[in-house]
């Protein structure tokens, strides 16, 4: 299958993309280690154009991968670092006094690049004020914003966030709205392997991020071209009555886990689940499903697709009850792979 609208005119199949896909998780693993699933999540969102959050403990390699992932893909990048002090206004221009003592305003990162931008990383998201987040998820949702009375759209875009799971200091908690426009959020966390864990902190190769990330190609995979190639794997892979039968069982299983038998210590089952997945959220699944499918050289969705990815592209968009939100993350780790295991696969 030829991909439409490839830079350049070039002419490239879907299963070369793959190759390519396959070559840039390589490269990935090669210099961050320890962390195979979380690195094929984001190739999945990589090649199905989904925005990417990591969360984790401070140092385990979330900046790292992400920048490794940006610089693989080459094209103009921004970097933010989230901080109390943000405010939207610092996304969109810079306003400051010239050497000749007159005031100016310059674009900011979010447009200074207009269309060609193609990485907008946001470090420690959750330092950022909630009327940052309301300007990043018109970014994210329409890859457009309005500054100096211009439309600046970003066709290319795809943008990539970290926050740290410990601090709560001058941290604040992303709305729903927000958490939702993210394809995934990824957990990591140092690996559990002695072997790596030695080599994190003996092998000075991974001492020097800067070096580390420099030893990758830049461009590896031309991010004009990402748009067609997505296009062309959910045309690509398909699914069958079986596992869209599958995947709407899980959905309900979700919004009302006590309908297939689940039940948890310590949680009142009947008001546990505020809302699951909405119907944006279920076809961000099968988006990711069918890019995992492609990924293993397959045509077809098959159960191991689904559940595969099923985790990151859903547990952040399950709301719960406020008295469980405390808990959220011990019921969400417990409920999630429970609606997998009570919901019979094909």
């Amino acid at each position: 299958m030829q991909l439409e609208n490839a830079p350049h005119g070039a002419a490239m199949s879907l299963e070369e993309a793959r190759e390519s896909a396959l070559a840039f998780e390589q490269m990935l693993e090669r210099v961050i280690i320890g962390q195979p699933r979380a690195i094929r999540l984001l190739i999945i969102a990589v090649f199905a154009r989904g925005h990417v959050l990591l969360e984790g403990d401070v140092g385990v390699g979330k900046t790292t991968l992400l920048r490794a992932a940006a610089r693989l893909i080459g094209g103009a990048f921004e970097r933010v670092e989230g901080s109390v002090d943000l405010m939207p206004g610092d996304l969109l221009y810079h306003a400051f006094i010239d050497t000749d003592g007159k005031p100016r305003v310059e674009y900011g990162p979010a447009i200074r690049h207009g269309g060609d931008l193609a990485i907008f990383f946001f470090n420690e998201i959750n330092r950022a004020r909630p009327q940052v987040h309301s300007l990043l998820l018109r970014i994210m949702t329409e890859r457009s914003t309005s500054a100096f009375n211009t439309e600046f759209a970003f066709p290319f875009l795809q943008v990539f966030a970290d926050r740290n799971r410990i601090e709560r200091e001058e941290t604040f908690e992303l709305p729903a709205a927000a958490r939702d426009r993210f394809f995934m959020e990824v957990g990591i966390s140092a690996p559990a392997d002695p072997e790596l864990r030695r080599r994190l902190i003996f092998d000075t190769v991974f001492h020097d991020t800067d070096a580390l990330v420099g030893t990758l190609p830049n461009g590896l995979i031309d991010y004009r071209a990402l748009p067609a190639i997505a296009r062309a794997i959910q045309l690509a892979v398909r699914s069958s009555a079986a596992i869209e039968s599958y995947t709407l069982s899980l959905w309900q299983g979700l919004a009302r886990p006590q309908e297939v038998g689940i039940a948890l210590d310590g949680v009142d089952m009947n008001r546990l689940i505020l809302g699951g997945a909405s119907p944006r959220g279920m076809a961000y699944l099968v988006q990711a499903a069918r890019v995992q499918a492609w990924l293993e050289g397959r045509a077809m969705i098959v159960p191991e697709d689904i559940q595969a990815v099923f985790f990151e592209v859903i547990a952040h968009r399950i709301f719960l009850d406020p008295i469980y939100e405390l808990r959220r993350d011990a019921i969400i780790g417990a409920l999630v792979p429970a609606v997998l295991a009570s919901v019979a696969a094909p």
